[in-house]
């Protein structure tokens, strides 16, 4: 596999030659899925945090979980550009704490970049992290990392002043060296208009047909959380109730003896056993 097609910017020369196709997805299987499928970039999702790992957010997920899911999709996709998802106050805090952990992602989760939530304020973090060799993807509109401060996971940019603001960030992003930006639950106009002033792709997630590219969790797409799902989520399979259904016929087969059968199970030399009957009765 070319270096190059693993290269952040092979995503970005694809902007108005072909739709581009990302998938978030957390584990060895996943991503091995994914890669067969041949999508164009996977990233690995600090939402990793509620989908795997059981949470009501994104918050409390660690450094230490991120590196390891990020290891686990490098082994199932060795050949698909993978991203990084920078968490919560893994760079807040300084430039210099962030820097160091957005190299973390590189050299140990083996990600070909990070993705870093934020406008105008990670402005100055994206160009310290792009002038040491580390891409970043952008990500404005819902920044689930914000959620307490707005209120939850509420379309974003409905009006004039906070549209106003996401093509300003935008476009300030792309100044301060993104490859691409997510755009998250944002409205399909205000996404055509920030996507056409933009040389670099917009990857949308909830934000309409106008983007560049689109991006789903692997579990949403293949129906595996049952529950609540937002609007913009398109589930392909019930793979919920597929899973449950194997499940229940498993234990079924268990429960009347009709698993596991000769052929399932391994044999011994007639002798051998025979010599082992005549022992056990001396």
């Amino acid at each position: 596999m070319s270096l190059f097609k693993l290269s952040p910017q092979a995503l970005r020369a694809k902007k108005k030659k072909e739709v581009i196709c990302g998938v978030t997805a957390y584990d060895y299987v996943s991503a091995k899925l994914a890669e067969m499928a041949g999508v164009d970039f996977i990233l690995i999702g600090d939402s990793a945090n509620m989908v795997m790992l059981g949470e009501e957010d994104t918050y409390s997920i660690t450094m230490e979980e991120m590196l390891l899911f990020c290891k686990a999709v490098a082994r199932g996709a060795p050949n698909t550009l993978r991203i990084g998802d920078m968490p919560f106050l893994s760079y807040h805090t300084s430039i210099e704490k962030a820097i160091e952990n957005a190299g973390r992602f590189i050299k140990e989760g083996r990600c070909h970049g990070v993705k870093i939530e934020g406008g105008a304020e990670v402005v100055p973090l994206v160009k310290r992290l792009v002038s040491f060799g580390i891409p970043v993807l952008g990500h404005i509109g819902v920044t689930p990392q914000r959620s307490l401060e707005l209120g939850g996971l509420k379309a974003q940019g409905k009006d004039f002043k906070t549209a106003r603001e996401l093509l300003s960030s935008a476009k300030a992003l792309e100044k301060a060296g993104c490859f691409a930006i997510v755009l998250e639950c944002v409205p399909s106009d205000l996404s055509k208009l920030i996507t056409e002033n933009l040389s670099i792709p917009t990857i949308g997630i909830g934000a309409g047909p106008f983007t560049d590219g689109q991006i789903l969790v692997f579990h949403d797409v293949v129906g595996l959380l049952p529950g609540f799902r937002p609007k913009f989520v398109k589930s392909y399979i019930n793979g919920f109730e597929l899973l449950k259904s194997a499940l229940e016929a498993y234990k079924k087969e268990v429960k009347e003896k009709a698993f596991p059968t000769e052929e399932h199970s391994f044999s011994i030399n007639p002798q051998i056993l025979e010599r082992l009957k005549q022992k056990s009765k001396s």
